[in-house]
């Protein structure tokens, strides 16, 4: 049996081919296709006189610089791209089959949704392929591509792999359309404000990553393929490409603003720290008072995560914490050593986050921390108050060392707070005025100084700005290798999802 991309069809719309998808993808004709001649089994609604070229999916093993990949690509010129039986079996297995051969899988979404006319084979279809999703988690790393319409039943595949990247104007990602929504809420809305690239990226944290366009969108994937490893155990090779501008090292010094609740931006930082031009920040458009994302020390790939001050004083909230743990467990999965930049007022307050769940999004960066047995360095620049300092990785959760700037400021809480707390009745009192600047200052010298928590074996050492990459690549070194002692036996814990 032999078909014809339709090719036009797509173009017409704005969007490429599957086919073309796949070839900007992966290496040129590295790619090699797999259950092509697949063809639907339904009988219903006139489907028996239908063919449709490979049930409406591309599945396949290609490589992508180098290095061996499974790719599907739905096809909607081809019924719509729309899921039945054969359909779901073809990505079920495909994944499967990456499981076993180790490599990661990347699914190109572009489809109408369930085949109506086969009913609730097309369920099973997605039940399959949802069964992979998991088996594949932590084995393989899974990357969802939305290439257009994505409804549904649908969203749960990509809702259960690693990376979501979507396009401006082609991704659409909703469990029900506007039609829907206008039907049973009376509501008028689009689909690029219901499930958009920019609202996923920006308000859900759905998307980890939006392009402008499709090429950008498969370069960025291509780029983050080259950083990750490729499947649970993999020995990540040293990058010998990558380098370092030795001016960034004094630079470090100029970031901190003289007021400590003055903004800035921990990117910054990170940039100064490591590999020239390595930050792949993940979720840079969502929960922005926290970073997340991927760059090299000497060409070895790490984890970064950083509160940012110059996003709502870097304070944490709920969409924060589900950020950071997300992360943090992802490189835990593989082996990625993590770096820490805390500069965090503490936990946010009020009644809006108390009744959004702090509590327990909080409590998910406590347990990820503390679960992760990979390299742990953290670095406290300013800031570490409360809660929110036990959390960004302290050495009470694990952290295999802590290094804190001079300037750091580690308590309980700010100063004005304490103060307000400790001498609330000679607050009241104008005259005290004098006493309240002197026991603020007592409180700043006594307990806002790294020193404290150095004395008490909570901090690694203080060091100046200036030296922080050279203690790193210290660290990393003498982590290389390292092996967490077993705990007690158990499935699994019980995260506060």
């Amino acid at each position: 049996m032999s078909f014809e991309y339709n090719l036009e069809k797509q173009h017409a719309k704005g969007k490429l081919h599957a086919i073309e998808r796949i070839n900007l993808l992966c290496d040129k004709g590295s790619f090699m296709e797999i259950y092509s001649e697949a063809s639907h089994q339904c009988t219903n609604f006139g489907m028996e006189s239908k063919k449709i070229p490979y049930d409406g999916v591309i599945t396949g093993f290609g490589t992508v610089n180098g290095k061996k990949v499974a790719v599907y690509a739905q096809d909607f010129t081809a019924q719509g791209g729309t899921l039945g039986k054969l359909h779901g079996q073809k990505i079920a297995e495909l994944i499967k089959k990456a499981i076993e051969v180790r490599c990661p899988v990347i699914g190109i979404n572009d489809s109408g949704g369930a085949r109506i006319q086969e009913g609730v084979d097309a369920l099973c279809g997605y039940g399959e392929i949802f069964n992979q999703n998991v088996k594949a988690s932590g084995v393989i790393p899974q990357i969802s591509i939305i290439a257009g319409p994505c409804a549904g039943g649908a969203v749960y595949s990509p809702g259960l792999t690693d990376f979501i990247f979507t396009v401006d104007s082609i991704s659409h990602m909703y469990i029900t359309g506007p039609k829907v929504v206008k039907q049973v809420m009376f509501m008028d809305i689009t689909d690029e404000e219901l499930g958009g690239a920019s609202m996923h990226s920006k308000k859900s944290g759905v998307a980890h990553f939006r392009s402008d366009t499709e090429k950008d969108c498969f370069e960025k994937v291509r780029q983050l393929l080259d950083y990750i490893p490729h499947y649970y155990g993999e020995e990540q090779k040293k990058d010998e490409k990558i380098k370092f501008n030795s001016k960034k090292i004094k630079q470090i010094e100029e970031i901190l603003p003289e007021g400590s609740n003055k903004g800035y931006d921990m990117k910054a930082v990170v940039e100064c720290l490591t590999d020239d031009d390595s930050f792949i920040e993940v979720m840079s458009e969502f929960a922005t008072n926290a970073i997340v994302g991927f760059a090299k020390i000497e060409g070895q790939t790490i984890g970064v995560v950083g509160n940012n001050p110059g996003a709502v004083g870097g304070i944490l909230d709920s969409d924060a914490s589900d950020k950071i743990a997300r992360f943090v467990r992802y490189c835990d999965c593989y082996d990625i050593p993590l770096l820490t930049l805390v500069d965090v007022p503490g936990y946010i307050p009020g009644p809006n986050e108390e009744q959004k769940g702090i509590i327990r999004h909080g409590a998910k960066i406590l347990y990820a921390y503390a679960e992760a047995s990979v390299p742990k360095v953290t670095v406290i620049t300013r800031k570490a108050y409360g809660g929110a300092y036990i959390a960004m990785c302290s050495k009470h959760l694990g952290a295999d060392f802590v290094y804190a700037w001079p300037k750091a400021e580690i308590a309980v809480m700010g100063a004005e707070g304490a103060i307000g707390i400790l001498y609330a009745k000679e607050m009241k009192d104008p005259a005290n005025a004098d006493l309240i600047a002197t026991k603020s200052q007592e409180y700043k010298n006594t307990f806002m100084t790294p020193t404290i928590a150095a004395q008490r074996d909570y901090i690694s050492a203080v060091i100046n700005p200036t030296e922080t990459r050279a203690r790193l690549i210290s660290s990393y070194n003498v982590l290389k290798g390292k092996r967490s002692l077993e705990k007690a036996y158990c499935k699994h814990g019980n995260i506060p999802l």
